[in-house]
């Protein structure tokens, strides 16, 4: 029965030393995505030319 103790302490304390980790990792900006607003902004122009031509369709109907 003594095992169990152990081997459930023993789990505690990885698991909080994971999310300690995990906290640091996330703190120091390790998450952060730096990938993906460069790339938006090579399709930024599609998304404009959609919307101008919706706002045209919209406005002619008028």
């Amino acid at each position: 029965m003594s095992v169990i103790y152990i081997l459930l302490i023993i789990s505690i304390v990885i698991a909080v030393g994971f999310f300690i980790a995990f906290i640091i990792a996330v703190k120091s900006g390790q998450y952060d995505d730096s990938y993906t607003p460069s790339v938006r902004m090579l399709f930024e122009d599609e998304l404009v030319k959609k919307k101008s031509r919706k706002s045209k369709l919209t406005t002619n109907k008028l």
